[in-house]
Parts: structure tokens; C-alpha cells; sequence
């Protein structure tokens, strides 16, 4: 993995992908990653996926509006507007528009900001934040088509799934935010696709993005603002490396693989783990894309099969007052960031720690049966009977789970009488069979930008966004700026 060659030897895995055959040696995964989104043309996107892309949009940008809604907006927006420059690009949500980069770097805040966007079980990073600010930003500027759009959306998902399912969670392990980390190459071969770069400043932008690419998990220690900023800044930095690159900047062509490189760099002792040939396998052929999964509660995602469970059991007339002790199991590798330390984890001081807290989620789901942005305020953070129970959650692993391809969860109650009451969700809502339809879509929109906008603004964007007719990004674009 780290000598200095420009190609690296490897056994054959999968019918010769990527494989040269006079050399039997292996395209890089750069150079794999830009030959694809350089020919990736719209009429090569199947129909299947072309809705899958517009619904996983359309659920971004209502993300985007309904973040206006909350205390962290403001503040991030004022900041990146005071360190940007005016420009042609849309903010989501606000009247004012910044050069490209700027733009992105604040609606990739917005649409993270909730942590309620889409994630790739496998991947464990959320793939349409990784890609769709630099995608809206770029495409704005350079007045391109929306199904130009979609095409540099569909090569930046793929590239930034499969180099989070390559590393076999291993960012997480060494104390990285993964989405952090894959959306400065994502970004970066968005807004190259739509610059329309060649292969070879395509190889170079995702180069240059190695040397820019972080994004610590410190943030779990006291609920701070800058994992939302994360995806963001990947995009940002993705789109100056791609101008860079148009430019004839010289980037490293192994950015991932060579010496010294982002797996050496980022992952350490997990280095040697990394499924490198499957980054570049049947592109094109096999879309990861269609495995990501929009999330029906705004909480992290390795809670959702608690969440479920604990819905359930509200639902069977459990009286919570009786209930002495909750233990939820949850896949083993997800409690240092769900449920360690307990006690921090049990009293959560803010909306994010919330969002990251098992003890909290189950908890509200017991005592209101539901959880939505609502349950994220502050009266619910302070509400004395959801901290009680709280309270007495228990985590630990669960040694049936399907982890990372389902993020499953069982919860058992041990009632006053001594009796026991338990409910297990080994696939989560919104995952593999169970993943949301356009109606759950639209009804999660609604809620989510019906928060800032009025009931026939809201359908007019739906209808726009869900529509498969030829228009150009501008126009869409235009109708989510501020009236």
C-alpha cells in the first residue's frame, strides 16, 4: 500500500475489474473514479436511479429550509457570509447570494445541520451532503442543466460510498467523522464534472483534495457545531481543488493508496484493512447509490432500530411508570458514539448531544411515542419525565447484529412486577427492504420545510423538484432563495 509506483499489484478479485490486463496490475482509485464520472453521461443513469437522486434532493433541501428554523443557523450562516464574497450562488432559505464556494460551504451547513439527512448503512457516511452543495453551487454558476446536475450528483455518490464501505468503518475508529473526510473527493469530483475537466485534472482535483480532507469527532465530548460543518467545508475545498486542477496544479495521482497517503495518514493501524480494488469495482455496473437510506427520525442513525423498538412498546400501552430498567443492545462498534459515557449520555445538555444519545431517544419514544424535530427543543430536553427514565437505561452490545448493513436495535423492559417486555428491529426503518417510498418522502418534506415556508410554497417546490421535465439548475435554484 505504500510503495512509490504508479500502479500497485494485486490479486485478481472480481473477473479482472479495473485490472490492465497486459500488466495485470490495478488502475488506481483515483484514476478509476475519474474515468467514470468524466464519461458518466445523464441517458447512462437509469430510471430507477435517476428517482432515487431526485428523491434523496428533494429530502436535502427540505433539511436545508428547516435548519433556518433552529439556534445554529444563524450564527454559521452570518460567519460564512462575513469570510465569503458576494457571487452568483443560492443560499437555501435566504436572500442573499455568495461566490460558489460559500454558497456551499453554508447549504452544506444547512443540510447536515440536523442531522436528519441520508446515510449509506455500509458506507456509514451521508453520501447527499457529501455531493449536493458543490453539485447546486456549481451547477448555478455555470447555468448548467439539471440533468448535468444529476450526473456529477451520481459520480460524487459513488465515489464517496465507495470509499466509506473500503474502509470498513475505519475513520470512525480512528476518531474521524468519515462523511467529514469523503466529501472533499466527492466534492471535488462534482464540481469537476460539471467544470468539465479531463480525466487527468479529475485525478488531480481528488489529489489535491488529500491534503485538505479532515474532521475530528472531538464534537461528542460537549455537543459542538462543527461536525454540521464538516460535509460543508468538504465541499468547499472540493470545488477549489477542482478549480486548481483546471488550472494545470500538479496533485498527487495516488491520493489514496500511495505512501503517506489518505489511508496511510487517516486510518493507521487500520490501514492494511481497506478493500482497495472494490473502490474502482463495476463502475457503472453497480450503483451504491441505490443502498442509501433517508432516515424517518432526526437522530443518529445507529439509534433508529432502538428508536423503533421503543415506538412499539409505546404502542403496546406500556405505563412507563412501572417501568424499573430499560436495556437497549445496539451493534457493538455504535456505543462508544450512542451510549459512552453513560452518565453524560443520560442528561444530554443540547439538541446534538441528544441526537447521539440512545438513553435520551428511547426514552422521549417511550414517554411520547414519537420522535421528531420537536422532541430535539428545549422543553423536551428539560421534560423531568423523559430525563427519569432516562435514567435508567442501560447499553450494551448486541451479538446478533448485521452491522454496518442494518443499524438494528432491541430494547427490553424489566417492569416493576418483574416481568419483561422486549421488541427487536434487526432491519431499520428506512434501511434495505424497509427503505422510505416517495410518499414518506414527500411527507417527510412537508414537515421538514414546512417549518419556514407556507403550505403552497412547499407544494410548488415539490412539484418542481419531483418533476422529471428538462429544466436548467438556475431555475430551480431560484425558487429556494428567500421571498
Amino acid at each position: 500500500m505504500s510503495d512509490s509506483t504508479d500502479t500497485y499489484c494485486v490479486m485478481a478479485s472480481t473477473e479482472g475489474d479495473n485490472v490492465m490486463a497486459e500488466t495485470n496490475e490495478v488502475i488506481s482509485p483515483a484514476r478509476s473514479l475519474a474515468e467514470f464520472a468524466h464519461s458518466l453521461e445523464p441517458a447512462a443513469i437509469p430510471n430507477e436511479l435517476r428517482r432515487k437522486a431526485t428523491h434523496h434532493i428533494v429530502d436535502a433541501i427540505g433539511l436545508a429550509f428547516a435548519s433556518r428554523r433552529f439556534p445554529f443557523a444563524e450564527p454559521a450562516l452570518r460567519g460564512c457570509a462575513a469570510a465569503g464574497a458576494p457571487g452568483a450562488s443560492t443560499v437555501i432559505g435566504g436572500a442573499q447570494q455568495l461566490a460558489p464556494r460559500d454558497a456551499a460551504l453554508s447549504n452544506g451547513f444547512l443540510m447536515h445541520g440536523l442531522d436528519f439527512d441520508d446515510t449509506h448503512p455500509l458506507a456509514i457516511v451521508h453520501p447527499t451532503v457529501a455531493c449536493l452543495p458543490a453539485a447546486l453551487a456549481i451547477g448555478e454558476a455555470l447555468d448548467a442543466s439539471w440533468d448535468e446536475l444529476l450526473s456529477a450528483y451520481v459520480a460524487g455518490m459513488e465515489t464517496c460510498i465507495r470509499l466509506g464501505i473500503a474502509v470498513k468503518g475505519g475513520f470512525h475508529h480512528t476518531g474521524f467523522h468519515a462523511t467529514g473526510i469523503v466529501s472533499h473527493f466527492s466534492s471535488a469530483v462534482v464540481a469537476a464534472k460539471l467544470m468539465g475537466l479531463d480525466v487527468a485534472q479529475l485525478v488531480a482535483a481528488q489529489g489535491i483534495a488529500a491534503s485538505t480532507a479532515a474532521g475530528v469527532q472531538v464534537f461528542l465530548e460537549e455537543g459542538a457545531w462543527t461536525k454540521r460543518l464538516h460535509p460543508g467545508w468538504g465541499a468547499l475545498a472540493g470545488i477549489t481543488a477542482a478549480h486548481l486542477a483546471a488550472q494545470g496544479f500538479k496533485g498527487p495521482s495516488r491520493p489514496y493508496e500511495g505512501r503517506f497517503g489518505l489511508f496511510d495518514s487517516h486510518l493507521q493501524q487500520h490501514a492494511g484493512d481497506v478493500d482497495v480494488p472494490s473502490i474502482g469495482a463495476k463502475l457503472g455496473d453497480e450503483w451504491t447509490l441505490i443502498g442509501t437510506a433517508i432516515k424517518p427520525y432526526p437522530v443518529c442513525h445507529f439509534i433508529h432500530g432502538c428508536a423503533e423498538a421503543a415506538l412499539r412498546l409505546h404502542d403496546a400501552n406500556t405505563n412507563v411508570d412501572d417501568i424499573e430498567e430499560i436495556v437497549c443492545l445496539l451493534p457493538e462498534p455504535t456505543l462508544p458514539i450512542v451510549a459512552e459515557p453513560a452518565a453524560a449520555k443520560r442528561l444530554p445538555r443540547n439538541d446534538y448531544e441528544a441526537k447521539f444519545s440512545t438513553h435520551f431517544v428511547v426514552a422521549t419514544c417511550l414517554v411520547r411515542g414519537r420522535f421528531g424535530l420537536a422532541e430535539l427543543e428545549d422543553e423536551a430536553l428539560h421534560d423531568a419525565a423523559i430525563l427519569k427514565l432516562a435514567s435508567k437505561v442501560r447499553c450494551a452490545a448486541d451479538p446478533c447484529a448485521d452491522f454496518p448493513r442494518y443499524f438494528s436495535g432491541h430494547v427490553t423492559l424489566t417492569m416493576r412486577d418483574g416481568t419483561q417486555r422486549s421488541e427487536h428491529v434487526p432491519v431499520n426503518l428506512g434501511g434495505g427492504e424497509r427503505a422510505l417510498g416517495e410518499t414518506e418522502i414527500v411527507q417527510k418534506f412537508r414537515g421538514t420545510a414546512g417549518l419556514v415556508l407556507p403550505n403552497d410554497r412547499v407544494e410548488a417546490l415539490l412539484e418542481v423538484l419531483l418533476s422529471p421535465g428538462q429544466r436548467t439548475v438556475r431555475a430551480v435554484t431560484s425558487l429556494l432563495r428567500a421571498e
